[in-house]
């Protein structure tokens, strides 16, 4: 499926996002439920760049972080990883968050630069890698970025019923996936932007109508979730996924799991809602709001970061949000806050 086209967007991911060089090495990471068409591109064309892939496969984990603790080779893992210039991850069941992604991004003067792709297919990669314009994205998206990082305080609705409110934690960086891997950079897929509030400032509902992954994938009924100083205080809805939710949290018995970790924007061009965490995050227009485990990189002055069990991600679609009174979005479409972000937005089919 898309042989032609896969090759192009993989092609295009290490050069133009990864800057991979020749006699550099990459790590490509997947396990058994991973897409090996993707993996094998991406092998190919550093190859082709004249870098040095190392391919590391694995059965895949019982879980996602360091609930799959327990079934990873940690320590080769680290040492295989941490031993090359760059790292792409395309398990399903992530390494992201677990003890082994702790140990390789320790000390960001010594750790590869990595991007997150877990789970992703070919007709993915080629809808939001080979046919988005990287450069203007990367121009809008740090244009938000930048405006948002210099507010102080969010109000955040959507039409499912979501009102929530946040404060920037002063001095905090924002994690912008703006489509560039550099030196010891953490990255996401390409299309959101990512902050961990001051924890204490996150008050309200949040509504997820789109997708919560892990456990339950694109959810049949909205899951209305109620937070107090940071933390989730009540999970509610219609059928049965805010119960299969709920119960799978407990199941942790660990109150950090409970935690709002961070907020992101989803400004992915071609980004569609399919059940897949990787792209529906990116969906434009959504919040996305992670639980549990908040990495290093999110929280720059907490040193390691906040431990949990795992990381669960919910999306919100169609979302309006308003920074210090300035609204940047409208029920997913962008108002601002600049007449040449709005621009932009609508050059890149927005």
């Amino acid at each position: 499926m898309y042989e032609f086209e896969l090759t192009n967007a993989c092609y295009k991911l290490l050069h133009d996002m990864f800057d991979l060089k020749p006699g550099e090495s990459i790590a490509i990471t997947c396990d058994t439920e991973s897409n090996m068409e993707v993996v094998d591109a991406t092998a190919k064309a550093a190859f082709a760049l004249g870098a040095k892939p190392l391919v590391l496969k694995m059965p895949a984990p019982r879980d996602c972080g360091k609930a799959g603790d327990a079934d990873m080779p940690i320590e080769p893992l680290v040492k295989a990883i941490k031993g090359c210039d760059a790292w792409v991850e395309y398990n399903n069941k992530w390494i992201f968050y677990s003890t082994a992604y702790d140990k390789i991004v320790e000390d960001p003067e010594d750790r590869p630069r990595y991007m997150n792709l877990c789970g992703v297919n070919p007709e993915l990669m080629v809808r939001n890698i080979g046919k988005v314009d990287n450069n203007l994205l990367t121009k809008f998206i740090m244009a938000v970025s930048d405006f948002c990082e210099a507010g102080k305080h969010f109000v955040i609705t959507s039409p499912a019923g979501m009102h929530l409110e946040c404060d920037n934690e002063p001095g905090r960086e924002y994690v912008t996936a703006d489509g560039h891997v550099r030196k010891g950079e953490i990255k996401m897929f390409p299309g959101q932007i990512s902050w961990s509030p001051n924890f204490d400032s996150i008050n309200g509902t949040i509504v997820v109508d789109g997708t919560i992954s892990p456990p339950l994938g694109a959810v049949k009924n909205p899951i209305t979730f109620t937070i107090e100083k940071g933390y989730i205080t009540k999970i509610e809805g219609a059928g049965t996924d805010a119960n299969e939710y709920a119960a799978w949290m407990k199941s942790f018995e660990d109150k950090q799991i409970y935690l709002v970790a961070h907020g992101s924007f989803g400004f992915g061009p071609n980004a569609k809602l399919n059940g897949d965490i990787v792209e529906d995050e990116r969906v434009w227009g959504c919040t996305e709001w992670g639980f549990g485990n908040v990495g290093p990189q999110l929280v720059s002055d907490i040193p390691g970061g906040i431990p949990a069990p795992t990381h669960s991600d919910g999306i919100c679609l169609n979302c309006s949000v308003w920074v210090d009174g300035v609204q940047i979005l409208d029920e997913g479409r962008i108002v601002g806050p600049t007449p040449e972000v709005v621009e932009m937005a609508r050059q890149l089919g927005h």
